[in-house]
């Protein structure tokens, strides 16, 4: 073999290694960029979220401060793990002849009757003083009459009426969730496109199937707002209404403490109180993602 072929050999084994080389160096960049962005994704995180949670932080941080280092009375302010503990002691021993269970179940059974009454008289009311101007004349001032005073004011005169029992508190809440219910209803089932309902009589639609199938769908995320809004304020109008006339509720457990002082009862059944709404409100922002996606994208 001569010198120049062996020269020329070399030289291509040498390139071939190279190339070797190479690939397995794309290929080894190749593996650490896909174990990077692929495999193990940095976690994302949520600057709404991550703001919750240290809010919720620094207010139990303060708590805990303010009582452990006496800058409020233990008898006025108890540290966070005695009402802790107290929640606990409430589940099981229960106040005032009742379970923290018991008085829970009391108030939301009354939330939830009121709840159900509006729901079935609220809307069709709504949709009616939209579409007939012989209810709106009817309707209206009854309830613009009555929704601006507050409920606690005519509370004395449903106890007159009605008594301390059940259908007092029931009733109260009721007229709370009724007036803004039917006026978000009114309000959305108002702003229909004419355009929609003339297309849809055009192509044969009734009466009923104009309510059912155009105006109450466009009025539903108004109706949804509305139910937050009147949920709200029946459960808040619900825990007053326990302070002056009931036996049980959470109203009325933190009632009964505050009588006596015993300020860890106090404070765990505002917790209970305000855990409550939250899980209320955040249940109903649910259902209104889920039943209007559009109104929510946008």
């Amino acid at each position: 073999m001569s010198t120049a072929n062996r020269h020329h050999r070399g030289a291509l084994a040498a390139a071939e290694a190279a190339s070797r080389n190479g690939t397995s160096a794309a290929v080894t960049a190749g593996s650490a960029r896909g174990v990077g962005s692929t495999r193990f994704p940095l976690p994302r995180i949520d600057a709404a979220h991550a703001a919750t949670l240290i809010t919720i932080l620094a207010l139990l941080a303060g708590w805990w401060l303010a009582s452990h280092l006496q800058w409020v009375p233990a008898v006025l302010l108890p540290p966070p793990e005695t009402v802790i503990g107290k929640l606990a002691q409430l589940s099981t021993e229960g106040f005032d002849d009742a379970t923290l269970g018991q008085h829970l179940f009391a108030s939301l059974s009354r939330i939830a009757l009121a709840f159900a009454l509006a729901l079935v008289t609220a809307i069709p009311a709504g949709l009616v003083i939209a579409t007939n101007r012989i209810a709106r004349g009817v309707l209206d001032p009854v309830i613009e009459f009555y929704r601006p005073i507050p409920p606690l004011a005519y509370l004395p005169l449903m106890v007159i009426w009605f008594g301390i029992g059940e259908l007092s508190k029931v009733l109260l809440i009721y007229l709370t969730i009724f007036a803004p219910l039917t006026i978000a209803t009114a309000a959305g089932a108002s702003r229909v496109a004419k355009s929609r309902l003339l297309a849809a009589a055009s192509l044969g639609a009734t009466r009923y199937k104009l309510l059912r199938y155009v105006v109450l769908p466009s009025a539903l995320p108004d109706i949804l707002t509305g139910l937050r809004i009147a949920l709200g304020a029946g459960w808040s109008t619900l825990v007053a209404a326990e302070l002056i006339a009931a036996t049980r509720g959470l109203g009325f457990m933190v009632y009964s403490a505050s009588r006596f002082l015993v300020t860890d009862v106090v404070i765990a059944g505002i917790l209970v109180i305000g855990a409550i709404a939250l899980i209320l409100e955040l249940g109903l922002r649910w259902l209104q993602r889920k039943l209007t996606p559009w109104h929510a994208e946008r």
